[in-house]
């Protein structure tokens, strides 16, 4: 459980920084990037595989683009959740989550 919230933590503190270099994202607090990082930790485990196993066939057609597509729709769930944050456009929400992504995976594997 204290690893979780570690990873949590830290995660939240990517969410809070992330704004300043990318331009069409915002995050109103820590609290904010916090609720963010704990909302799209609950969505990549829970709702993203449900998704995932119903675009099988479109993924299949795109050759596995379309789950960029699904990325994105979990970083718009997460703003359509959440107040004090918000996302527009295509590109910086794909980033957000693989940065976010990244930094998750550096974390778990330094918790191991």
């Amino acid at each position: 459980m204290i690893n979780y919230l570690i990873r949590l933590a830290i995660c939240g503190a990517v969410v809070y920084l992330i704004p300043n270099y990318l331009k069409d994202i915002y995050v109103d607090s820590y609290v904010t990037a916090f609720i963010v990082a704990f909302a799209m930790s609950l969505l990549n485990n829970f709702v993203k595989p449900v998704l995932n196993l119903i675009a099988i066939p479109i993924t299949i057609l795109t050759l596995g683009l379309f789950y960029f597509v699904i990325t994105v729709l979990m970083v718009y769930i997460c703003d359509f959740l959440i107040d004090g944050f918000s996302v527009s456009g295509f590109i910086n929400p794909l980033i957000f989550s693989f940065l976010l992504s990244i930094v998750n995976s550096i974390v778990g594997a330094f918790q191991e």
